[in-house]
């Protein structure tokens, strides 16, 4: 007797028909061959939704959700991107959209902020990495695809959008309005933090990241003669994976920069270093909080396993998977997770991520007011120095309220310099003797 007897042939012969075209490897995933028990429930389904949803659905609408389905359920990365969505994902990776500049990512059915892009509307908001947005101009987002929530939040510029936020710490849901601009990322920025001490800020990995990253040190170079570098990877969510190998490259001579493990043979992927390098002899700070993913991660990790930096910061994101997108059709595509990152000295860093050398908190410094100190100067009749020189400023005040990170990074470069300029000396003395 049929088991099953509401089911449509015809459904049964065209799931059936596809798994006969199914590859070698994935028949073999099931001890008997075709998963037939799974083929006739799902044929069983799709059958009592045709004929019993409250409104008619289309077979088309059916089987789309169904891939949809199927991808969402493998991991938070991997979806089925249907012409829409496809054609929107082209539009982010041109580098220019009208949006709000967040990175962002599904988190129990809500969207996760992954980063905010540096000078966007969100980063000036002060939205931060790790807010969970429940609703978008009062609408409830639980349980909508991560593409469906990125299409409400892009639109025409100059048009405003209401995000309701959820943040550790803070005890109800807040709103933030948001004007929405022509994102145009800049990847990288740089000054002078003093004399003789760079900074770098990379905010996301994009073609041309590595030929900036070199115009920004020769640029710190011609201020002063750089004696430690601070690379602030803070809240990068990553992006184009061949500028996350140059730029680790840029910092390193030789050796293994990542690799990457997979089941399909060209997911089996070594990135060596090359011999020219970037400022041999300085030391280096990279700065990493929640908000530095993917791209982010293999460089800190790279020059971490290599000893060329110091990590300095919070635990990274800890998204060390590598995303293809592999077109179905002329207008379709899934963008289907195919394998694992792995720092040189084989870390993974899925769900791991990078952990700092020195743990330093996100903080801010505040000057506290105290009673004046006596010092000899002060006193009536003293003795002039004879000192002609003045010792710089212990670090530069860009507001009332200081980035503590960046700030432990600079004393960090200063002591190294130190020790640096010690040794140097001890050395050439010992010759003299």
């Amino acid at each position: 007797m049929n088991r099953y007897p509401n089911i449509k042939k015809p459904i049964i012969s065209i799931l059936l028909s596809a798994c006969l075209v199914m590859p070698a490897w994935a028949l073999a995933e099931t001890e008997d061959g075709l998963p037939i028990d799974e083929i006739r429930l799902f044929a069983e389904v799709f059958d009592r939704i045709k004929s019993a949803y409250v409104e008619p659905v289309s077979d088309q609408k059916l089987l789309e959700d169904a891939i949809r389905g199927m991808l969402t359920g493998l991991d938070p990365h991997s979806a089925y991107m249907d012409p829409k969505a496809f054609q929107s994902m082209q539009v982010q990776t041109s580098g220019q959209f009208g949006g709000l500049g967040i990175e962002v990512g599904l988190q129990d059915g809500f969207i996760r902020v992954v980063a905010p892009i540096d000078d966007t509307p969100a980063q000036r908001a002060g939205i931060r990495a790790g807010d969970l947005i429940t609703k978008i101009d009062d609408e409830a987002i639980q349980g909508i695809s991560l593409n469906d929530a990125v299409d409400k939040m892009r639109g025409k510029v100059g048009t405003a959008v209401v995000l309701t936020l959820v943040r550790d710490g803070v005890e109800k849901p807040f709103e933030v309005r948001l004007v929405r601009e022509n994102i145009s990322v800049t990847s990288v920025r740089h000054r002078l933090l003093e004399t003789h001490y760079g900074y770098i800020r990379i905010s996301q990995f994009q073609s041309n990241t590595a030929n900036q990253l070199r115009n920004s040190v020769e640029a710190l170079q011609a201020l002063s003669e750089l004696k430690g570098l601070v690379l602030d990877l803070r809240n990068n969510p990553g992006g184009v994976l061949q500028a996350a190998i140059q730029v680790s490259d840029a910092f390193l001579s030789d050796g293994l920069i990542v690799y990457t493990e997979g089941r399909l043979p060209n997911s089996e992927m070594r990135f060596n270093a090359s011999e020219s390098t970037l400022l041999p002899d300085v030391p280096v700070v990279v700065l990493i909080n929640s908000g530095s993913a993917s791209a982010s991660e293999i460089v800190a990790g790279a020059l971490q396993d290599h000893g060329r930096a110091v990590i300095m910061g919070t635990d990274s994101f800890g998204k060390g998977s590598v995303q293809t997108i592999l077109p179905v059709g002329s207008d379709r595509a899934v963008k289907l997770t195919t394998a694992r990152y792995f720092t040189p000295e084989g870390r993974s860093i899925q769900a791991e991520g990078i952990r700092p050398d020195i743990q330093v908190e996100e903080a801010r410094i505040t000057a506290i007011e105290t009673a004046p100190v006596l010092r000899e100067r002060d006193l009536s009749g003293h003795l002039e120095g004879s000192s002609t020189g003045q010792r710089e400023s212990s670090v530069t005040r860009d507001s009332e309220e200081r980035d503590f990170q960046l700030y432990e990074a600079l004393n960090l470069l200063k002591g190294l310099s130190i020790m640096k300029a010690t040794r140097a000396d001890t050395c050439v003395i010992c010759q003299n003797v």
